[in-house]
């Protein structure tokens, strides 16, 4: 797989990659000396290093001769997350995938995820894996607070909103389970590799 090395200031390289967590497992595995953190991101991975180890030119070499492999043997293991579908969007998102309402909670409740990367927010996931069918635009207008818990898509991912913010995505339902919890060891219930399923329950 061809990668894309961009140097970023004195401490990290950026690679461009369509493997993003394949290949950060093999780089993992591979723990290149002075290599402090791996930052995933949709198609990039931040490589950050220590300058008294090694330099971004030798960290390069190496970079370019790691393969992705199976991301699944880095999983951080799975959470399951349970789901009462009465999102405000739930209708309007049916009726545009001209699923229906029933067969759209199946979908996505049938899916299998996986976190991809986080950001926006302390602790919100970009869940990758869902099924084409389910893959809409955001809202035009963002609405100004989304209640924390709430279960949202855009795009090709599905996403748990970890605190109360503003979006644009659209909501399908709610969860009680606190993806983000300062007082948990770690605060973050699903980092990236993570896999993740949704279930339904009732209101």
């Amino acid at each position: 797989m061809t990668v894309r090395l961009l140097p970023c200031g004195r401490r990290a390289v950026l690679v461009e990659t369509g493997d993003v967590l394949g290949y950060q497992a093999a780089v993992a595995e591979l723990a290149p000396d002075g290599v402090e953190e791996l930052v995933p991101a949709a198609r990039t991975l931040l490589v950050r290093f220590d300058p008294s180890v090694t330099d971004a030119g030798r960290l390069g070499a190496v970079l370019r001769q790691v393969s992705p492999v199976d991301s699944a043997a880095a999983e951080a293991g799975e959470v399951v997350i349970p789901v009462v579908y009465d999102g405000e969007d739930l209708a309007e998102v049916a009726e545009e995938t001209g699923l229906g309402v029933g067969a759209l909670i199946a979908r996505h409740s049938g899916g299998s995820y996986v976190s991809a990367f986080c950001g926006f927010a302390p602790g919100f996931a970009y869940l990758s894996g869902s099924d084409p069918a389910l893959h809409v635009s955001r809202r035009s207008s963002p609405r100004t607070r989304i209640p924390p818990g709430s279960v949202a898509i855009a795009g090709e991912y599905s996403a748990v909103y970890p605190s109360a913010s503003p979006g644009g995505w659209r909501l399908l339902g709610r969860t009680d389970v606190p993806v983000w919890d300062v007082e948990r060891d770690p605060p973050n219930l699903l980092p990236p590799g993570t896999r993740v399923r949704f279930t339904v329950v009732a209101s």
